[in-house]
């Protein structure tokens, strides 16, 4: 069983990186890839976690991006895997990123806190040291506010892309993303690209045309796809010559989402080691 999509506290999830290997031990993994939002600084953690565990480990980064569109622009998230972390494009990049995910973060705690009980302290607390600052960690300083009762409610109102607290941050065009990554030896796989519920998806002459840019593959397998999305997902993937995987966007205790629930092929899991510029550890 092979899992391509988790996160850890070097990002928005609650485990570990180690905790993450785990994690996925105990649910019966021999794979999983740890691909916390725009950053790497969890890898070193969770390779050391590999013997002892048993499971082998993809290292990974899920990017922010932005798809062009007439009206602005859709968020587009992009799953790098087996890249080089010490590539001066994507190092430049991600850390833009970061700083101005961290300044989206105090902006809106600053409109929250005009309806709400929570500041930027209550923020922090809910973060650990060195991660990627997100919505998930407001969404748990208002849990712990008493203001929602989980990350979900708060993702579903006043976290959500149309509520007027929410501020968009920079994020690099998908198409450049893409590019990057490939520059960087790694192999860019387009996450939940039919997730509609976290706001609008590319169409499909857009992801023709990350396909023409190099996008190589379409993550199908996720809780936030039902099956008519999964289906026609394999469809645009067999058109396009695209690999599909499967993968539980796993949080820790962040989300429902639960480690292996949804999982990837190993014959695609083959391919992907063998285009990117990382190994595979394996225990």
């Amino acid at each position: 069983m092979i899992d391509l999509h988790t996160h850890s506290r070097a990002s928005d999830g609650t485990d570990t990186p180690r905790q993450v290997l785990e994690a996925a031990a105990a649910a019966g993994l021999a794979v999983v890839a740890l691909t916390d939002h725009d950053t790497t600084s969890g890898w070193a953690e969770a390779a050391a976690a590999v013997a002892s565990t048993g499971v082998a480990l993809v290292r990974g980064t899920e990017i922010s991006t932005r798809s062009a569109t007439p009206d602005g622009g859709i968020s587009v998230h992009l799953l790098a895997y087996l890249h080089d972390p010490a590539h001066p494009a994507l190092v430049t990049e991600l850390a833009r990123t970061r700083d101005d995910r961290l300044m989206r973060a105090r902006r809106m705690t600053d409109r929250l806190a005009e309806d709400f009980p929570v500041t930027w302290q209550d923020v922090v607390a809910q973060t650990h040291d060195g991660a990627t600052v997100g919505r998930p960690h407001l969404a748990d300083a208002l849990v712990a506010a008493g203001v929602v009762a989980d990350r979900d409610e708060a993702f579903a109102t006043m976290l959500h892309p149309g509520a007027p607290y929410y501020v968009p941050h920079y994020a690099p065009d998908t198409a450049d993303a893409v590019r990057a990554v490939l520059a960087a030896g790694g192999v860019p796989v387009m996450a939940h690209p039919r997730a509609g519920k976290r706001g609008r998806v590319v169409d499909e002459e857009t992801l023709a045309a990350l396909a023409d840019a190099g996008l190589a593959g379409l993550e199908v397998d996720h809780r936030d796809h039902d099956e008519a999305d999964r289906a026609r997902l394999r469809e645009i993937a067999a058109e396009l010559g695209l690999l599909t995987t499967g993968s539980s966007d796993y949080h820790g205790g962040g989300k429902l989402n639960r480690i292996g629930e949804n999982t990837t092929d190993p014959a695609v899991l083959a391919e992907i080691e063998r285009r990117g510029g990382l190994e595979v550890l394996r225990p």
